[in-house]
């Protein structure tokens, strides 16, 4: 493994939360078209993939045949929904310890990207007042949707490193399958224990500086491995 050059971030779940707004919008606009009260164990299958393969999962569970056009004007409706609701972010809903991580990254001339599949990313990013650490955020507009590794190799090319001198952080399965199928040492945070990791931690916080030291100079997976 390579000194790290880059570090690409998810958003929802890794800098702040937005789980619940996301999931909430799509209860919205399900109960107002269809009457239907969609089950809160869904949540999960749609964290972390964009908008309309979210709209698959519901509609996949409840046997909704809808056209492309339907899925277009009901993804729009969702998203204005949950614009409304992010509208009073601030820095008060960044995560505990992603400040002291985006510093210290910086401090050691490491750039940084935002790759979520949220298209709401660059104004959220303004919101939390953290828009100005990045030096690239992914538009996924044209992109796969993780886990395919599209997202984490639009922010490797468009710097021009290798993906071994990059790392991804994530909080669900799918991102982190995405930074694997990428070839990046990958960092899973949050309640859903990501074993597929290279190293997982409940918060961020977790990751000292004597940790972030060694991935950072590329020690980690050999002090690591068996």
């Amino acid at each position: 493994m390579s000194k790290i050059k880059l570090a690409i971030f998810d958003l929802d779940g890794v800098i702040t939360s937005t789980t619940n707004e996301h999931f909430h919008a799509w209860e919205l606009v399900f109960r107002t078209h269809f009457n239907i009260n969609i089950d809160p164990s869904l949540e999960s299958y749609t964290k972390g993939v964009s908008r309309i393969e979210s709209l698959n999962v519901i509609c996949n569970q409840y046997g909704l045949a809808l056209s492309e056009d339907e899925k277009i004007q009901l993804a729009i409706e969702k998203n204005n929904i949950y614009n409304e609701m992010i509208s009073s972010f601030n820095s008060k809903k960044v995560l505990s310890g992603v400040q002291h991580l985006l510093s210290y990254l910086k401090s050691h001339d490491i750039k940084l990207a935002l790759g979520s599949a949220s298209k709401n990313g660059k104004a959220l990013l303004k919101l939390l007042d953290l828009e100005g650490y990045f030096d690239y955020i992914v538009d996924p507009t044209n992109l796969k949707s993780k886990p395919s590794p599209d997202i984490f190799n639009n922010a490797k090319n468009y710097f021009g490193f290798r993906s071994d001198q990059c790392i991804g952080i994530e909080d669900a399965l799918s991102g982190i399958k995405a930074i694997k199928a990428a070839e990046m040492f990958a960092i899973g945070v949050g309640n859903e224990k990501l074993s597929d990791a290279d190293i997982y931690v409940e918060t961020l916080p977790q990751l000292n500086d004597s940790i972030l030291d060694k991935i950072i100079e590329g020690k980690f997976k050999d002090e690591h491995s068996n």
